[in-house]
């Protein structure tokens, strides 16, 4: 099994674009990718563009959890939403993705944290979820091998996974089938706007005609609306990997405590991270967007480690243009594939932490470590709403490391938003103005 997926991997959907379409999808992660199959699934001519290969940024690097637990409370019923769709996806391809339902567990190393995963709960309840807490005995029965004593857990057994370097290039598959068009390779410079309004795209191939735009674009969404005008308080954090060689498997699910999360994969080893750490690398939109991320901070000073300057071409690097010419090459073509190297430091402790969290298991090697740019919000959740400044686009971007089990239940919404279907949620939470309006910040559970 091959994973993430990188520039050099083969391109499947060459082109060439078409010239004219009902609605362009910008961007090929998992959000993009099941937004042009609603939109397609709804009768439109959709094409989507992706400036280097499907899924190959943190659609492929993240952890695999599609996962209800933990969420914010208007999220959970898109979630529920997108439950439903992973199965009838994975019904509908011969490739195995993966999917399982084997739960999802949040260790409570203290009464503390106990006392906050209970307080979730609610949410749960409200929702039908079958979320519960788990005493201290029970979690200890649930995985087997735990080195130390947990206070308890909060457990919900409906949770999900699936392997995402395969699943997103498996939903593409089946968009194309249903009528998209993919094109790999193919970088959106800007928008084509006429009067006020959108028109179509410019890209480097040339301009295709289009009413409708869609920006799922992820850590490259905020430059590119920049370049239009309009704000958006998103940044992009790096999060390291390690994927174990194959191991005993003593818990099927996702779990985590405050030093590594783990999830079995379907080849028989782990994915290891360390769930509410993160790496910022300092550039100019985190200046600007500071005042945004006040609250944030306040909350969990601890959660980001702060580097001072982003690589050479990268989405916030200082010397990343800003601006530039439809006729000119954009940073989307000097960078097609966001591929931040891992925190080898990192890698190595979760290693460890991972070895001394379950002793039984024996040595714990690495197959391989990769890092992701993840996408996110001062509210850490998402923006999905029309841009009132610029009729015709739509923007779907921050899924703040919720993208990938979200994003089936997401395409629909914004397939919806766009053709004027009843979106069948409440989306007030994720409105853009919420930065503008002068609407108090309300952080999402971040659990």
């Amino acid at each position: 099994m091959s994973f993430p997926i990188f520039m050099n991997t083969p391109p499947q959907w060459p082109g060439p674009a078409p010239k004219e379409a009902d609605v362009v999808v910008i961007g090929g992660g998992v959000i993009g990718v099941c937004t042009a199959l609603f939109l397609a699934r709804a009768g439109q001519r959709v094409v989507l563009l992706e400036k280097g290969r499907i899924a190959a940024e943190q659609s492929s690097r993240n952890w695999g959890w599609i996962r209800l637990q933990g969420r914010d409370p208007d999220e959970i019923p898109i979630m529920l939403e997108a439950g439903e769709h992973w199965r009838a996806f994975a019904r509908q391809t011969n490739v195995d993705i993966g999917l399982r339902q084997e739960g999802v567990t949040y260790l409570a190393e203290t009464e503390k944290d106990y006392v906050k995963y209970e307080g979730w709960l609610d949410h749960a309840r409200a929702n039908g979820l079958d979320s519960r807490m788990l005493s201290s005995a029970e979690t200890a029965k649930l995985i087997p091998n735990l080195s130390r004593s947990y206070a308890g857990a909060l457990y919900t057994a409906q949770d999900m996974r699936a392997e995402p370097w395969v699943a997103v290039p498996a939903l593409a598959g089946i968009a194309a089938r249903e009528g998209a068009t993919l094109v790999e390779n193919c970088a959106v410079r800007g928008l084509d706007i006429e009067g006020g309004k959108v028109a179509g795209v410019i890209t480097e191939a040339g301009r295709i005609k289009a009413p409708e735009v869609v920006l799922a674009g992820g850590a490259w969404s905020a430059l590119f609306l920049q370049r239009h005008g309009i704000f958006v308080p998103q940044l992009s954090v790096r999060a390291t990997v390690v994927a174990t060689e194959p191991m005993d498997a003593v818990y099927q699910g996702g779990a985590a405590d405050s030093r590594v999360a783990f999830r079995h994969r379907a080849d028989g080893g782990y994915s290891l991270a360390q769930g509410g750490f993160s790496e910022l690398f300092v550039g100019p939109s985190a200046f600007r967007s500071l005042r945004h991320y006040a609250t944030q901070l306040r909350a969990d000073p601890f959660g980001v480690r702060l580097l001072p300057r982003a690589p050479a071409g990268f989405p916030d690097g200082w010397g990343t243009p800003r601006r530039w010419a439809d006729d000119a090459i954009s940073p989307f073509e000097r960078m097609r594939v966001l591929n931040p190297a891992p925190n080898a430091r990192k890698a190595a402790k979760l290693l460890r932490q991972f070895a001394q969290m379950m002793p039984g298991l024996g040595e714990v090697r690495a197959a391989k470590s990769w890092a992701g740019m993840i996408d996110t919000m001062p509210d850490i959740v998402p923006v999905v709403d029309r841009a009132a400044a610029l009729p015709g686009l739509t923007i779907g971007t921050g899924m703040s490391g919720h993208g990938f089990g979200i994003g089936p239940g997401m395409g629909r919404v914004l397939a919806a938003l766009v053709t004027g279907d009843k979106v069948g949620h409440d989306l007030r939470r994720f409105r853009l103005s919420r930065f503008s309006d002068g609407s108090a910040m309300t952080l999402g559970p971040g659990l």
